[in-house]
């Protein structure tokens, strides 16, 4: 079999865009999503930034047709915005059709609704349809009863690297003979307990963030859902179906070096990409563009740059990160920068790495400021969460 997997459907909704072509559109006039919080109160709204979706549940809601008595979370509705697209540029009307199933991820889930009430969840018995919804899964399975899906199911939480994950999961299911398509990506409401938690990090800026740059502060919180839909070559050949990229290599690593922290010289995200050439049987030195992991963090920053130097010494491809645009999404950070390389490779563009200024002392490396044509082949995108998992995905049309 090919090593490379077809993806035929994309689907985003993010703070620069409601659909796809929004979010193209977005990139290439460089319009970035980054606000103050409107949808819920916070302690700290006037002291961050987030990228915001400037929808309110009600309005996602309608917009979905969901019944009014449904206990769908935030997080939940937007996986099935983003899914729905996706489905419907790959042109699949019956998703039992083939062996299909959905990999979904989040690191949020249902925090966004059950916050408000596991303190009181007794003497509200309207809202009591919601504690089911708090676990990771149940967004997943919501989503897949929403299309219809009768196939398989699964969720995956490692972090900022989930979508990641998700995406090569579903990529070995379908190597492997056992499904023929898979919907693949992640979905994450923004919620008070990440706000905080990222706060008591003390890695949330109170200005816009600026990825690879000397005087970086910290990240913005974003919130996106996004999916692509893998196919089997046979399936591709079988319906005659529009290929819009190929997955082409991918990767993942654990160096369980802290709690948050990566490891100084980034092995992590080191073997991650390592192994992404491996098995993709492609050459560093094929890759026309990067997108970073580039949360603007000072640790971040400086373990990923050593990470590619130790890839690429001096001779660095183009890169940016565009989380500038979105903010940080976590779980759905994947997703969302997996369709920004499709994106990419669709239209021959990187994009810039907004808010640039001066470069780390420590690697001297700048990445890209301005939007820039080039014939592109091959993207790179890194994502990398917590306890050390760093996954790698490689894009190629």
């Amino acid at each position: 079999m090919d090593k490379k997997v077809a993806i035929t459907g994309m689907g985003i909704i993010s703070a620069i865009g409601y659909n796809v072509e929004e979010n193209l559109q977005s990139l290439l006039h460089q319009k970035h999503g980054l606000s103050r919080l409107q949808n819920f109160e916070s302690i700290h709204k006037d002291q961050i930034f987030v990228g915001e979706i400037k929808q309110t549940n009600e309005e996602l809601a309608t917009f979905l047709n969901l019944s009014s008595d449904n206990n769908f979370t935030r997080t939940a509705m937007l996986g099935l915005v983003a899914v729905k697209e996706a489905l419907n540029d790959a042109q699949i009307t019956n998703v039992n059709e083939f062996r299909t199933g959905l990999i979904s991820s989040t690191s949020v889930g249902g925090m966004d609704i059950t916050e408000k009430y596991f303190l009181n969840y007794e003497d509200l018995p309207e809202k009591q349809k919601y504690i089911s919804t708090h676990d990771s899964g149940t967004s997943s399975q919501q989503i897949a009863q929403e299309i219809g899906l009768q196939g398989f199911v699964s969720t995956i939480s490692t972090a900022c690297s989930s979508a990641a994950n998700a995406i090569m999961y579903g990529a070995r299911l379908i190597k492997s003979g056992k499904l023929d398509r898979v919907i693949v990506g992640g979905t994450d409401a923004l919620s008070k307990f990440t706000i905080n938690g990222f706060k008591s990090l003390m890695i949330l800026s109170d200005e816009f963030n600026q990825p690879f740059d000397l005087n970086r502060k910290g990240l913005n919180l974003g919130e996106a859902a996004a999916y692509l839909v893998l196919e089997s070559d046979e399936m591709v050949q079988k319906t005659n179906k529009k290929v819009i990229g190929h997955l082409a290599g991918y990767g993942n690593a654990n160096d369980a070096f802290h709690q948050t922290a990566s490891s100084e010289n980034g092995e992590g995200a080191y073997l991650a990409m390592k192994k992404a050439f491996d098995i993709g049987e492609i050459d560093p030195e094929k890759i026309d563009y990067i997108n970073v992991h580039g949360t603007a963090t000072n640790n971040n920053d400086l373990t990923e740059g050593r990470a590619l130097l130790r890839i690429y010494e001096n001779d660095l491809p183009k890169f940016s990160s565009t989380k500038p645009f979105t903010g940080h999404t976590l779980a759905a950070a994947a997703g969302v920068e997996a369709v920004f390389s499709l994106l990419s490779l669709q239209n021959n563009v990187i994009y810039p790495n907004l808010n640039f200024q001066l470069p780390i002392e420590e690697l001297n490396i700048f990445p890209t400021t301005t939007l820039e044509k080039k014939d592109i082949q091959y993207v790179l995108s890194n994502s990398f969460g917590f306890g050390g998992n760093c996954s790698t995905l490689i894009f190629s049309k």
